[in-house]
């Protein structure tokens, strides 16, 4: 073995230089991984940022479920406070979606509820609670629009932040996909 033909490649000869294999690539016979590549680039395997937004996609959605499980404890709250005292809130003679306080109490209570988990199954990473996360957001503005009469800027407050997570969702969903 005394050619560099024999010799296989990465075994030092009889003079001390040793040969390397070229880069893997993806399994594409003649493809070398940052051929193309100036001399000193080297590319990070897992890293979506170069890709164009991947760690933003990331951060919408971490945000979007850290917002869903604050906004479906506050949602739980409010709920708690209309089914334990339902006098807190003050009713609203004559307004077309007649609903009694103890009922908007169990329809917030139940809607927080399944944010809330919706939003740590977000966080969790399972790729099903995006989907539903936009639903949810939207079912709870909807929820907080009928509720408007009965605490104005809670509901104002609600609705901005159901907003702002479709968006989030919406546009993580678009920027991971490209």
């Amino acid at each position: 073995m005394s050619s560099a033909q024999e010799r296989p490649t990465g075994t030092a000869d009889t003079a001390g230089t040793t040969e390397t294999t070229p880069p893997a690539g993806t399994g594409t016979p003649g493809y070398q991984r940052g051929a193309h590549r100036s001399t000193g680039y080297q590319e990070t395997a897992g890293y979506e940022g170069a890709r164009g937004g991947g760690l933003a996609a990331m951060g919408f959605t971490a945000l979007a479920a850290v917002l869903m499980i604050l906004s479906g404890l506050w949602s739980f709250f409010v709920g708690l406070t209309g089914v334990i005292k339902s006098s807190f809130f003050v009713t609203v003679p004559n307004y077309t979606f007649d609903f009694s306080i103890h009922g908007w109490g169990w329809t917030h209570l139940i809607i927080g509820a399944v944010v809330f988990a919706a939003g740590v199954c977000l966080l969790l990473g399972m790729m099903w609670a995006r989907v539903v996360g936009i639903v949810l957001a939207v079912i709870s503005g909807i929820a907080n629009f009928l509720f408007l009469p009965y605490y104005p800027l809670w509901s104002i407050v609600v609705i901005a932040l159901d907003v702002f997570i479709i968006w989030a969702l919406a546009s993580g969903a678009r920027r991971q996909v490209s």
